[in-house]
């Protein structure tokens, strides 16, 4: 066997400590601001950052850092982000970092339909690129949960403690014919009652132009629907397909099929933009319209206003081939006759077609074969 002088088994084995030494006392390794730009691909669809940054289907981040959560003026946050926000959370780098990771673990009830980043590498490259783009107080500002003021007793009687405020009349008498529930409130109903009817009734009064829709389509629906409505990705789209309804796979638009403008109204209004409904003001809606039927050359006229005097008459190119619900003349129904539930056709019956994917969330797993009108 052989043997090392003991001099050199010491300094290699001090040599040796010296290089874990240096190697524990090595910072963990630095951001890259440049992956973190990389990084920030996946949440700009919904968030704006920068000089002229505005609010999308998330709020922009300009000076997050720092900032009470659902603390933006002039966003409309889920409930869950601004008591979230009440309670104390302040977006710093270990509470944006575990927002990050998991959104919706973080704040239960949160709107954002993002499921997280896995890979804490990066994590720390977004937030060390939003450093330097969002700014803001990038210290580490504490968690502090603010805690209810305590109110004092008025010292004279001519100090009175402010009017609660009123309350809204509920008829709580049970009724219906198990005597069960309440009646619903003017306001509630009010909050549901708002749909449009095919003749215009139900629309709210206000205008919009096709300029105005423009930036707001931008803004607002650009990211999942393409600049000019054809669609991003697999998200549906919205212009062209005219002449295409007999084709194999038709291209169904609000232009090639949709057979009414009040649904269209009805739809943006009551569910766009996705994750951010009912954030639009009726104005919105009929501007984000009337770009619509700009984009489907419904109207040609670039500057063409849309509002409550003039929607009726607005004609959809396919409103002639659709046809009212007949089945009331039906024979059956008409003389009340029994309906048949069994054996009713002669021949065996067959499958001839499969309906086509109407998912509004693209599924990255499923080809665009997937019953996309594909014939038996």
């Amino acid at each position: 066997m052989l043997k090392f002088p003991r001099l050199f088994s010491e300094n290699a084995f001090g040599l040796a400590l010296l290089c874990i030494g240096l190697a524990l006392a090595q910072p963990a390794q630095a951001a890259d601001v440049d992956q973190g730009k990389k990084v920030f691909n996946k949440c700009k669809a919904c968030h704006a950052v920068g000089e002229g940054a505005k609010n999308r289907v998330g709020p922009q981040l300009n000076e997050v850092f720092g900032r009470k959560a659902g603390g933006l003026e002039g966003y409309k946050y889920s409930k869950a982000m601004t008591e979230a926000g009440d309670q104390g959370l302040i977006w710093n780098d270990g509470t944006l970092a575990d927002f990050l990771a998991a959104p919706k673990a973080m704040v239960k009830g949160t709107k954002m339909a993002f499921a997280g980043l896995k890979k804490e590498d990066q994590i720390a490259d977004l937030l060390a690129w939003l450093k330097q783009e969002a700014g803001g107080d990038v210290s580490e500002t504490p968690v502090v949960e603010e805690k209810p003021e305590e109110t004092e007793e008025p010292a004279n009687e001519a100090v009175k403690p402010e009017k609660p405020a009123e309350k809204v009349a509920i008829d709580a008498t049970p009724h219906g014919v198990f005597n069960l529930g309440r009646r619903a409130t003017e306001h509630e109903v009010a909050a549901w009652d708002i749909d449009i009817r095919p003749d215009g009734a139900g629309l709210p009064e206000g205008r919009g132009t096709v300029g105005r829709g423009e930036e707001l389509f931008g803004e607002q629906c650009a990211a999942c629907h393409g600049v000019f409505g054809e669609g991003a990705g697999r998200w549906p789209v919205l212009a062209g397909g005219q002449g295409t309804l007999k084709d194999e796979r038709p291209v169904k638009t609000i232009g090639s099929y949709w057979p009414y403008l009040s649904t269209v109204y009805d739809y943006v209004r009551r569910t766009m933009p996705f994750g951010n409904a009912r954030s639009l003001s009726d104005d919105d809606v009929y501007a984000i319209t009337a770009y619509l039927l700009y984009l489907n050359d419904i109207v040609t006229d670039d500057e063409f206003e849309l509002s409550k005097s003039n929607f009726n008459d607005m004609e959809m190119p396919n409103a002639g081939n659709f046809k009212s619900d007949d089945r009331l003349s039906e024979p059956n129904y008409a003389k009340k006759t029994e309906v048949c539930m069994s054996d009713c056709k002669a021949e065996p019956a067959t499958v001839k077609m499969r309906a086509a994917v109407l998912d509004v969330t693209p599924d990255a797993e499923n080809g665009d074969d997937v019953g996309a009108g594909a014939v038996d």
